[in-house]
């Protein structure tokens, strides 16, 4: 029987143990939309995603280290977004469910208010329909670099205009666009939201 302390591990410089991400597969017995809400109710204190083939992976809460950045990083969205008065800004507690069919739940994500109004009460339940115009990935010491670089192209791929992976560990942006152009940027001093976020400027050496 696996125990929590089965998927705990310890990184350097950590004060304490990590518990490691791990997943469920249920796609012989796909999870109902009722039946995952229901999951997500009655474990408040857990956070769930669902991949495209029914995998069930249950997220591992924020460390620290990673939760600062993450505020940071809402933050600066938050600010840019209440001058630009175009979008909403969402934290990494939100649930969009894919096209796919996935439902995940990106660190920041922020999608125009034309398509947030035009989206039916229905569609901004739980687990909204309405897929974001911009994300953000933060890569924790817990994360896998692989696994998270192919959640960026599920993103794109189910029509996310713009995502930024940001590696604080190596210093790494992986920016991913809609064309299906892929950059990587080694220690940039700031990070620009091009024709998506018209203006915004990320000073991402200030999280690292």
């Amino acid at each position: 029987m696996m125990t929590l302390n089965d998927l705990r591990t310890v990184h350097p410089g950590e004060a304490y143990p990590a518990l490691m991400p791990f997943s469920l597969d249920f796609h012989s017995a796909p999870l109902t939309e009722e039946q995952f809400e229901e999951l997500c109710r009655n474990n408040g204190d857990m956070k769930f995603e669902l991949t495209a083939k029914g995998e069930l992976i249950i997220v591992t809460p924020t460390g620290p280290d990673s939760g600062w950045r993450n505020s940071e990083l809402t933050t600066d969205v938050t600010l840019w977004a209440r001058k630009d008065k175009t979008g909403i800004v969402f934290d990494s507690s939100t649930i969009f469910t894919f096209p796919n069919g996935a439902k995940r739940s990106p660190d920041v994500s922020w999608l125009t208010k034309e398509k947030w109004e035009r989206a039916s009460k229905e569609e901004r339940r739980l687990h909204s329909r309405v897929v974001p115009d911009f994300v953000i990935e933060l890569l924790s010491p817990t994360d896998s670099l692989i696994v998270t670089q192919e959640k960026m192209e599920e993103y794109i791929a189910n029509g996310v205009r713009l995502g930024w992976l940001i590696d604080p560990q190596r210093k790494r942006v992986h920016i991913y666009r809609a064309n299906g152009e892929a950059q990587v940027l080694d220690d940039p001093e700031s990070v620009s939201g091009e024709d998506v976020l018209p203006g915004f400027e990320l000073e991402v050496r200030r999280i690292w």
